[in-house]
């Protein structure tokens, strides 16, 4: 935690407490990470700028790969993602955990992150991507993930050049004392995306958003 200029600013932290989820499949315990809300909060000690027009990006070109059957050899690591409809162009970086068990966050505010602990985006199982909703420079990431609605596209390039396309499904606000935990890393029987940030009623105080909003997306077939 750092103070400048007698006002709070909130750390570079993407949770408050970990936690672990167990997911039971095919009677074995598999261990996931886990947490009661993210705080991936403004840096700024104050809340975000008010949203504004979004700048649409292109839909990116190649190749869309088809839903994925568990016999099939596992899918490339994810390398950037696009969202058109709220102007996101990222590259990805990789993300674990903290020596405390606390899943890492970006260090560039602008750039999301794709934790490697979750299913690659296309496989079988939910990714879970994370970024910053604002930062001492400006609007982070997903500054506007909240804008998205169910129907909208999101775009995963990975690593062999292949393409990912998913669909929103909802979009959802929780407190992060209610962050739905198994939701997110629990285990599905399809392709799944997750992207996460904060949102909600800003805390002076702490310097946090009170929420998180999390989107929740399908592959498309």
């Amino acid at each position: 935690m750092t103070k400048g200029a007698g006002r709070h600013i909130s750390p570079l932290r993407v949770v408050r407490r970990p936690a672990a989820v167990a997911a039971l499949i095919a009677g074995i315990v598999v261990a996931a990470a886990g947490v009661t809300g993210l705080a991936l909060a403004s840096q700024t000690g104050r809340p975000a700028t008010p949203v504004g027009r979004p700048t649409f990006v292109p839909v990116p070109m190649g190749r869309i790969e088809a839903a994925p059957q568990p016999s099939l050899k596992p899918v490339a690591r994810p390398v950037s993602m696009v969202i058109p409809s709220i102007g996101v162009r990222t590259g990805l970086v990789r993300l674990g955990l903290t020596s405390s068990g606390a899943l890492q966050v970006p260090s560039n505010p602008t750039v999301a992150g794709w934790y490697t602990g979750s299913a690659r985006p296309g496989a079988i199982g939910a990714a879970v991507i994370v970024g910053h909703i604002d930062s001492l420079s400006g609007p982070g990431v997903f500054f506007r993930l909240r804008l998205l609605r169910p129907g909208s596209k999101v775009y995963v390039r990975r690593a062999d050049g292949s393409l990912a396309e998913f669909q929103v499904t909802s979009v959802r606000s929780y407190l992060k004392a209610q962050f739905p935990t198994l939701a997110v890393y629990g285990p599905v029987p399809y392709a799944e995306l997750r992207l996460i940030t904060c949102g909600g009623s800003f805390d002076f105080a702490t310097g946090h958003y009170l929420s998180n909003t999390i989107v929740y997306a399908s592959l498309v077939h």
